[in-house]
């Protein structure tokens, strides 16, 4: 239930389609700054004896042409190839306010942008990627795939039952927080070509116990995108407890 007012939070549920970086993170941006913006107007609302008006988070999903985008909390030694290389290979590289380190998007990746004001939900950080990493977590249980976390290295794993088997990752997450509004999110793994994480130290984890993969690799079935992302859509809904508005 929300924190503020009492009430369930709505949420406007949009799909970008393929969209470049740089627009993508533009576009958060404004959303982000004007629900900021109606936080503030609503502390003075409150403090006139008037009623607050609603805050209207949003749920995003997007696909990226070829990307590598490196956190502020990254090293760009993690990016292993040269300017020509990314050319060559049609891919951009951006540095960006999100934690973690540098991690791929492309085609065939859904990559969600939750832009949600967690005074609304739940003002705890930690508990947030949590709930990021369960929604994937219950997504792949639809497929009859365990997700798993592991202790310290935030996003969703696959873990072999042999222990000589590498644990296999296939959602990133990163975040980014201004007075409890989130930015940036999640890149699920579904058609993507993974042969472009060759290219990057990806998280910046190096053993060699770990590698990437990708819900087509572990079913050995191209998905359907539209319906993962139905499917990840209610998942989300059911998780946070909000309500999908129309915009």
């Amino acid at each position: 239930m929300s924190k503020a007012f009492g009430k369930i939070p709505k949420v406007v549920y949009k799909d970008w389609g393929l969209i470049s970086y740089q627009e993508a993170w533009d576009q958060q941006a404004v959303v982000q700054k004007k629900m900021i913006e109606l936080k503030r107007n609503n502390r003075k609302l409150i403090e006139e004896g008037k009623p607050p008006k609603a805050q209207i988070h949003q749920l995003i999903f997007c696909n990226h042409p070829h990307v590598y985008t490196l956190g502020k909390s990254g090293s760009a030694d993690h990016l292993l190839i040269s300017e020509a290389e990314q050319k060559e290979h049609k891919v951009e590289y951006f540095k960006i306010n999100r934690g973690g380190d540098i991690t791929y998007h492309g085609p065939g990746q859904i990559v969600g942008y939750p832009i949600f004001d967690l005074d609304e939900f739940f003002t705890d950080v930690h508990k947030y990627v949590r709930f990021l990493e369960e929604a994937i977590i219950r997504l792949l249980a639809l497929y009859d795939i365990k997700g798993d976390r592991i202790a310290d290295y935030t996003g969703v794993w696959i873990i072999p039952e042999e222990e000589s088997k590498p644990k296999r990752k296939i959602c990133a997450i990163g975040v980014h927080l201004s007075r409890w509004v989130t930015l940036h999110g999640f890149a699920f793994n579904v058609n993507t070509d993974l042969s472009f994480f060759n290219h990057i130290v990806p998280c910046g984890i190096n053993d060699a116990d770990k590698e990437v993969t990708s819900l087509q690799k572990e079913l050995g079935k191209e998905l359907e995108e539209a319906l993962v992302k139905k499917q990840l859509k209610n998942i989300f809904a059911e998780l946070f407890n909000f309500q999908y508005i129309k915009p």
